[in-house]
């Protein structure tokens, strides 16, 4: 059950401008160098790029912890947005 601060997070993180900082698209590499959308964001690609499940969870990152692997511009994405979301 949340608590009175878990909710007041909520609506402070979804009363935010998302235009400015949309959150990036997770993708993965298919068959034959194809790439295509992922349900979310591996477990090593948050710990690449210095996220927490709890931070990226504040931060509306969906996360998938059955993905195995680390597809670079996901980390590289990851990073920019994290970095725009500390300067706004």
């Amino acid at each position: 059950m949340w608590s009175k601060r878990d909710w007041h997070q909520f609506f402070h993180t979804t009363r935010r401008g998302w235009e400015r900082y949309r959150p990036p698209r997770p993708v993965q590499v298919a068959v034959n160098n194809r790439v295509q959308p992922a349900d979310g964001f591996s477990l090593r690609e948050l710990d690449d790029a210095g996220i927490t499940i709890d931070q990226a969870q504040l931060l509306g990152l969906p996360v998938d912890a059955g993905r195995v692997g680390v597809y670079g511009p996901n980390v590289t994405a990851l990073r920019d947005f994290v970095r725009a979301a500390r300067q706004g």
